[in-house]
């Protein structure tokens, strides 16, 4: 039987607390199939696209992203944790289970009118995404898909965005938490 990415993906049971089903991606990148067939499928439905950048979220969308930019001959723009980047950034806040979190690029990182793709391994509330898509915005950015390996619909990341105006493609689903 021919192997999908939901195959090549743990589920860790209680982490990191009791009632939650984490989905851990790290076994699908060691494997060199299935971490081929994820940066091959997360980049399928944007063939053709004209695409300047790509932009991967702290930190699992840095893995990714790189690859795809690599894939696209495109450069790679990280967006990354309040105080982590050099240099000139703009930040934008957002909202955690419990509390709040800051998000950063560079002020620099793309110019009024390129077109990027955003990445990460996973859409939950969509909290992330949002504030990144929020600095791209900022910056000029068109912003061309947001692409995911794991959707969890419960949370509602994926009407989050697409009541932004997004694009969202994922490759796998997960029901739960």
């Amino acid at each position: 039987m021919k192997k999908t990415v939901k195959d090549y993906i743990r589920t860790i049971v209680d982490f990191p607390h009791e009632g939650i089903m984490f989905r851990d991606i790290t076994t699908l990148f060691a494997d060199p199939r299935g971490f081929r067939m994820a940066i091959d499928q997360m980049l399928h439905p944007y063939a053709g696209e004209p695409i300047d950048k790509v932009v991967g979220l702290e930190a699992r969308g840095f893995i990714l992203g790189g690859a795809i930019a690599h894939q696209l001959s495109v450069g790679f723009v990280p967006i990354r944790k309040k105080g982590k980047l050099p240099g000139r950034t703009i930040s934008q806040d957002y909202k955690l289970e419990y509390g709040e979190a800051i998000v950063e690029i560079h002020d620099d990182a793309i110019k009024p009118g390129e077109k990027v793709l955003v990445v990460d391994d996973l859409l939950a509330t969509g909290g992330t995404a949002e504030a990144g898509i929020k600095l791209l915005e900022r910056l000029g950015a068109e912003i061309v898909g947001c692409a995911f390996i794991i959707d969890l619909p419960e949370l509602g990341g994926r009407q989050k965005l697409e009541k932004l105006g997004m694009d969202v493609f994922s490759l796998c689903k997960f029901e739960g938490l």
